[in-house]
């Protein structure tokens, strides 16, 4: 896929992602039965789908070279995410606050792009 049209979808993407994350934000306080409110809740995921849609798609344009890049950011970005994320579910056990599960997909996404960098200038 060309860059411009994976910025164009994922951005999309993005953008309904975010528009749907602030509705069911706004109306899930609103909500009494269950039902709903679990399919309120769910309403970004058509979004992410999108999203992981669009970075499968353009990692198969890629040539060897940069998927090579992009496993190798990938690998170090899961392999550190597990690192810290155990590592601070430990310190919870010794009464640090609890952090929520959202935060996973923040620190794996920045450490996949800063593997992501390392990995371009290794194969310069």
């Amino acid at each position: 896929m060309p860059p411009k049209r994976f910025g164009l979808a994922f951005a999309l993407a993005m953008s309904a992602y975010a528009l749907s994350v602030l509705i069911s934000s706004y109306y899930l306080p609103f909500l009494q039965s269950p039902v709903s409110r679990a399919l309120v809740a769910l309403t970004p995921v058509p979004a992410m789908l999108a999203m992981a849609w669009a970075v499968i798609r353009q990692i198969r344009s890629l040539d060897e070279l940069h998927r090579r890049i992009q496993l190798e950011a990938l690998g170090m970005a899961f392999v550190v995410t597990v690192l810290m994320t155990s590592s601070y579910g430990f310190l919870e056990t010794a009464g640090l606050p609890r952090l929520s599960m959202f935060m996973v997909w923040p620190l794996m996404g920045a450490l996949w792009a800063a593997g992501t960098v390392f990995g371009a200038r290794r194969y310069r």
